[in-house]
């Protein structure tokens, strides 16, 4: 019976297969990362209309002292100097 509900059902398949409606771990706000990850804040780009995706931007520790207490502004200025930016890309897990 299960070949002929997936037949039927096929999200139910993609659903089980890539668990993106799983967030671990479980009951953490993932909208406010400094309580997670030390001079990190959440951002978010329009990539094309209609289409927003959510950010995290870490400071790394060596300007971790230069980030205490700054707000957002701070954090969009700092992705424009001359220090290199690294892009990790989670996966398909649904959450940050």
């Amino acid at each position: 019976s299960l070949p002929f509900l997936i037949r039927l059902f096929p999200s139910v398949l993609t659903k089980f297969v890539y668990l993106n409606f799983l967030a671990f771990p479980f009951f953490v706000d993932f909208r406010r990362p400094e309580l997670l990850v030390n001079n990190t804040i959440s951002l978010s780009l329009t990539t094309e209309p209609g289409v927003t995706v959510g950010i995290w931007h870490t400071v790394p520790s060596s300007r971790g002292a230069e980030a205490q207490g700054k707000d957002q502004r701070w954090y969009e200025e700092a992705l424009a100097d001359a220090h290199p930016v690294i892009i990790y890309l989670h996966g398909n897990g649904g959450t940050r």
